[in-house]
């Protein structure tokens, strides 16, 4: 190819052709986002509605049906083309005549509305879109890599050799050759195992031919060493991909065939072991065009089960016997067993000395250790932190004060206060004394009351070391 193809990747940014095709661009993207703000594309219906809709408008201006004079006209055309169960209403129809008006794809006159350059390309553009997209869909999952891999070749025939980039279609067209391979692995025994495989697999196998044609065409058309240079890598990589999908395809098919003859094929009552052997060594590693089958695709295909208890799970491993033992090596181990002596040393047990060490604690001491853990058993039982942890901050308060502050108001909070204070208490842990005048304490709103009213204003003080040592 002597001239360079057009791409838009290699263009000038800044030349008008570039900024001109992009403001295309931009109106495409304008009427899909209006449409999609009045709820035109919520549902495919809605969507299969506007397509046909602009099909009607592409067709008029390509002279194949009577003018359009208004959006009234293209509501009563769509009524009579399509049978629509839910033709869309004059104000849609209005509503989207009006966003290709603002877009510049169509153009209001006096007495017909008419199409621009363009709507024109941008509408080819979805209604492609839209019927490429169908007949993808209508293929099975490795049908639709090869499809889209014969549409990679022919758009690279309608835009590469015409001089416009189409956009790497070479490697876009490897690619999905080798998603159909590997999809076309996955699925081998599945479709072994199909009776009615065949038609699918000989369609898939014309299909890895044609590819095989179509780029190789595609290689021929460089033909200058700087070219071939480039696209070497592809060259190779391409080659390979299609011999192995038709290899792949042709052996499928090739296997189905043995399947089959083999299911017709009397048995015989003889059995040739030179032949059982070399089968059984082919199915380890068979080429890819192989009519053997690997041990797998034997036992998909058996899953059919034409014959009876042929479908029976089963595994397939190599195995080696050992060589038979002689009657001399069997008396040798019986005498070696019956003779048998281990040899074991003396058990030397050493007796060690038991050491006792005397310690001596006081009376104080244990009256301590027992109260520590007297207290330690108190604390399990009732809930003491609350009243420790305010005393930490206030070396004496009043009962009231700390009965409330430091829990609450309720009086179920407070019964909980004043069993920890008593267990503080009995575990000399506070001292409770009458205060020597007279004690502000705060008014606190409260539904209970003590029995005795000076119980509030009893002054709490947290025992230190020295009180403790002197008791």
């Amino acid at each position: 190819m002597d001239q360079p193809l057009i791409s838009i990747f290699q263009a000038n940014d800044s030349n008008p052709e570039v900024l001109q095709s992009l403001r295309d661009i931009a109106s495409l993207s304008g009427v899909l986002s209006d449409l999609g703000s009045q709820n035109a594309f919520q549902t495919p219906s809605e969507i299969l509605r506007f397509l046909k809709i602009i099909q009607l408008i592409n067709e008029e201006a390509l002279g194949l049906d009577d003018p359009i004079e208004n959006a009234e006209t293209v509501y009563y055309r769509y009524r009579n083309r399509y049978k629509d169960p839910e033709p869309p209403t004059k104000k849609k129809i209005e509503q989207i005549v009006n966003v290709l008006v603002k877009y510049n794809w169509i153009s209001k006159q006096s007495r017909q509305l008419k199409m621009r350059d363009t709507g024109k390309r941008m509408m080819d553009a979805l209604i492609r879109l839209a019927n490429d997209s169908l007949a993808y869909y209508m293929q099975d999952d490795i049908g639709r890599s090869l499809f889209q891999a014969r549409r990679d070749a022919e758009l690279s025939e309608a835009y590469d050799d015409h001089g416009i980039s189409g956009g790497n279609k070479i490697a876009s067209m490897i690619r999905n050759v080798e998603n159909a391979i590997q999809i076309l692995k996955e699925r081998e025994l599945e479709m072994l195992a199909d009776r009615n495989a065949l038609p699918q697999l000989e369609v898939i196998h014309q299909l890895m031919q044609e590819l095989e044609i179509k780029l190789q065409e595609r290689f021929r058309l460089f033909q200058t060493f700087e070219e071939s240079l480039v696209l070497s890598h592809f060259m190779h990589k391409g080659t390979a991909v299609l011999a192995e999908g038709t290899n792949l395809s042709l052996g499928m098919i090739n296997k189905y065939l043995k399947f089959t003859h083999m299911q017709k094929t009397p048995l015989s009552s003889t059995i040739q072991p030179e032949k059982v052997r070399s089968f059984i060594t082919q199915m380890y590693d068979p080429p890819l065009d192989s009519d053997v089958p690997n041990v797998y695709q034997l036992f998909s295909f058996m899953e059919q089960g034409q014959y009876e208890e042929e479908e029976i799970d089963g595994l397939w491993m190599p195995v080696k016997f050992a060589a038979p033992i002689p009657h001399t090596a069997i008396d040798e181990a019986v005498h070696y067993l019956e003779t048998y002596e281990p040899l074991s040393e003396p058990i030397e047990e050493t007796e060690e000395e038991l050491e006792y060490i005397e310690e001596i604690i006081s009376e104080e001491d244990i009256d301590e250790l027992m109260g520590e853990t007297h207290w330690m058993l108190t604390k399990s039982m009732i809930e003491t932190e609350v009243i420790e942890s305010y005393l930490q901050e206030h070396d004496e308060t009043p009962m009231e004060q700390l009965v409330i502050e430091a829990t609450s108001s309720q009086w179920s909070d407070a019964v909980n206060a004043i069993t920890a204070i008593a267990a503080l208490v009995g575990n000399k842990k506070i001292t409770i004394t009458k205060p020597t005048g007279k004690v502000q304490v705060p008014e606190y709103e409260r539904r209970w009351e003590w029995m005795n009213r000076d119980d509030g204003s009893n002054i709490i003080k947290k025992r230190n070391s020295r009180e403790k040592q002197s008791e």
